[in-house]
């Protein structure tokens, strides 16, 4: 069996739901996005910008105004977040805002999730938990989220894609979820 510490991250990283509230190193952080901006693109547009969102009051206020919003939107998705802490960050102390820009290319999305990829897998290199999530954009959406795009900084001319959250966790880790081989298809 070939082994190497790169694909031990990928095995052991599984989703963390669960933050406690010690603090990520500005290092930490950096070195982790950084290793975002290295994800590749369609045509090597890098139509991404990444916000990262650190202030406590901001991720409150993102939490408040998503949940609200999810409760009307899906009753069924809001029960199950309040089985798991009620927040949509799950208290994570940094947020990472992938956006991509409008009208760049048809692949702008996927490009945003190669991003998530390379963050998340370059947090579990560090010691860092993460999940990536795409409910924390429902605090942005429509009129409601105008004041809230504002305060982070979202530029015109961009979209929420999705999200990695980032922490230690509280408590024990998980380990990486069971893989089925039999979904993988040989054409040779």
């Amino acid at each position: 069996m070939v082994t190497s510490k790169t694909l031990d991250v990928i095995a052991q990283r599984y989703s963390c739901r669960v933050y406690s509230d010690k603090p990520l190193p500005n290092d930490v952080v950096d070195a982790i996005t950084t290793a975002g901006l290295h994800a590749p693109s369609a045509v090597n547009r890098q139509p991404w910008r990444l916000i990262v969102v650190r202030n406590k009051t901001v991720l409150d206020e993102l939490n408040q105004t998503g949940m609200t919003l999810l409760k009307d939107a899906d009753p069924a998705g809001y029960e199950r977040m309040q089985g798991r802490g009620g927040t949509l960050t799950y208290d994570a102390p940094v947020v990472v805002m992938i956006v991509g820009q409008d009208g760049v290319s048809q692949y702008t999305d996927l490009d945003c999730g190669i991003v998530a990829s390379h963050l998340v897998l370059a947090a579990a290199s560090l010691g860092v938990d993460s999940c990536i999530a795409a409910m924390p954009g429902l605090a942005l959406a429509g009129d409601g989220g105008a004041d809230l795009r504002l305060r982070i900084g979202l530029p015109d001319g961009f979209h929420f894609a999705l999200s990695v959250l980032l922490g230690y966790a509280a408590g024990d880790p998980k380990p990486g979820h069971e893989i089925d081989q039999a979904k993988v298809s040989l054409v040779a």
